[in-house]
């Protein structure tokens, strides 16, 4: 993967490119790889530690005056000083904001236009490219490792440290869970396995997963959530179970899956009522793939640079499909791609939607999209065709028999001492119109009725008080439930009826 890089780069500096924008995390592979597609070339490095230095020793080139970056530039342009030489520009966006940098930067980028042998490189983890800057950079990705660079990352760190092959087994656990991190933060979490036990074992996968949560916490973009919920606690949508189920054996077999001819799960499309357990099965799919839930906020996906929030999609898709096998939710899609294409949404939403689409149309990593929306009316049709997820379901309020199934759930959470004699038909009966939340909440608020009144235990009676004083989500929001269900009516059903 990084040769194929390399090679990308060295195309783009053989065609005198004239801003190379390096996106990554990794400055030391980047040093080498720079000095690879020089073949030769003078290299000038500016940072803001030391200013304009010596890019092999780091060591100060000319006097202090120049330890800033419009001084150096400016330095640097007089008489063409770049000619057939290179420079690279570190974290570059603490500075790109500047009007002078970008003007400066901008000349530099005509003159090479015109004839000035030299490329300059920003290296920087964070991408920003101001609207002036835009047409003269080109954005390079530096993806994450693949799984055969983390193999021959952690066989070449146990023949340096002159330790014991490990089991194949082992290897690809290790390798697999390695996937996200940089080169950097692997051979650190490998230094510290070794330094605790002499070893290399499989408790060592605890302090890899400690550090993806660590990583995918400080993107920004992306959250992983703990699984602590099981379709056990999901009353009814028994067809939408059934179909997650068999993805699920896809997932745990996915290579005898592939050789079989399987293609690789995409994902899924849950459209329904509020409150009606899309949520809580997004969370149950990735407990039962046994894989992380990652889930993506789309609003803090945008920027206020050029670029800057395609990049930030980018990253995120990057960063999912590095950490893959993993659940991807999508929560409340609509509210980020309702509208698009009827000519009253922005052109940043619009790209977004593009990349978006292009990915999951294309995508082969396995990463399983599990997407949720309360309303899909306003969704693009393009997002809703066959292609995109694998199947797309609807979800209802909860039949008269999933409610009993509701109803003993949170009991049983809550007082599984008192079920055995609490109706749970009845309590169906008299809860038509209630969500899965509706009812939750009713089960909560007897359960808090019956300790404060000081009885010892919970009654049908206490939860039929309860019910008469609740207003169903049916009740307060009847107009719009009646529109959402038109909606739905093209989409399989979730539930059994």
């Amino acid at each position: 993967m990084l040769e194929t890089i390399e090679k990308k780069i060295l195309h783009y500096v053989d065609a005198q490119y004239p801003l190379l924008y390096l996106n990554t995390f990794e400055e030391t592979k980047i040093d080498t790889m720079v000095q690879k597609v020089a073949y030769g070339r003078e290299i000038l490095e500016w940072n803001a530690s030391k200013g304009l230095v010596n890019f092999k020793t780091k060591t100060p080139l000319l006097h202090e005056e120049l330890k800033n970056l419009d001084d150096a530039l400016s330095f640097l342009t007089l008489d063409d000083d770049l000619e057939g030489k290179i420079l690279v520009i570190k974290d570059i966006h603490h500075f790109i904001e500047q009007p002078i940098i970008v003007s400066q930067l901008k000349e530099l980028a005509i003159k090479i236009y015109k004839g000035l042998e030299t490329v300059i490189f920003f290296v920087s983890p964070i991408l920003k490219v101001p609207i002036e800057l835009d047409k003269y950079t080109t954005i390079v990705e530096i993806t994450y490792m693949n799984e055969v660079e983390i193999k021959e990352l952690i066989q070449r760190f146990l023949e340096e440290n002159e330790l014991e092959a490990i089991k194949e087994t082992l290897l690809e656990e290790l390798t697999i869970a390695f996937k996200g991190l940089t080169e950097y933060e692997i051979v650190n979490i490998l230094s510290l396995a070794y330094s605790k036990e002499g070893i290399l074992n499989s408790k060592d996968l605890e302090l890899i997963y400690d550090q993806k949560y660590q990583m995918i916490k400080k993107s920004g973009i992306l959250e992983m959530l703990p699984l602590h919920e099981s379709f056990n606690q999901i009353g009814g949508l028994d067809y939408l179970k059934e179909w997650v189920r068999a993805k699920a054996t896809v997932f745990n077999n996915l290579h005898k899956a592939i050789e079989f001819g399987v293609d690789v799960p995409k994902g899924v499309l849950i459209a329904g009522l509020p409150g009606c357990g899309k949520s809580l099965n997004a969370k149950a799919t990735a407990q039962l793939f046994g894989i992380p839930l990652l889930r993506l906020d789309m609003g803090r996906l945008l920027g206020k640079y050029v670029g800057e929030s395609e990049a930030n999609m980018r990253r995120a898709i990057h960063l999912a499909e590095a950490i893959s096998p993993c659940v991807l939710w999508i929560d409340e899609l609509e509210k980020a791609f309702a509208g698009i294409g009827d000519g009253g949404t922005n052109e940043v939403a619009s790209r977004l939607f593009g990349n978006f689409l292009t990915w999951m149309q294309e995508k082969t990593s396995p990463t399983f999209v599990i997407a949720t929306a309360n309303d899909i009316s306003n969704l693009p049709p393009e997002l809703l065709r066959k292609g995109r997820f694998d199947e797309i379901f609807y979800v209802d309020l909860p039949t008269c028999e999933e409610r009993e199934k509701i109803f003993e759930i949170h009991i049983n959470k809550r007082r599984s001492e008192d079920i055995h004699q609490i109706n749970v038909t009845k309590l169906s009966e008299k809860t038509e119109g209630y969500s899965g939340a509706d009812i939750e909440s009713v089960v909560k608020e007897s359960v808090e009725a019956a300790f404060v009144a000081g009885r010892n235990q919970l009654t049908t009676e206490d939860i039929l008080t309860t019910i008469a004083n609740t207003r169903s989500i049916s009740e307060l929001f009847k107009d719009k439930i009646e529109e959402l269900k038109k909606s739905y009516k093209d989409f399989k059903p979730a539930s059994k009826s």
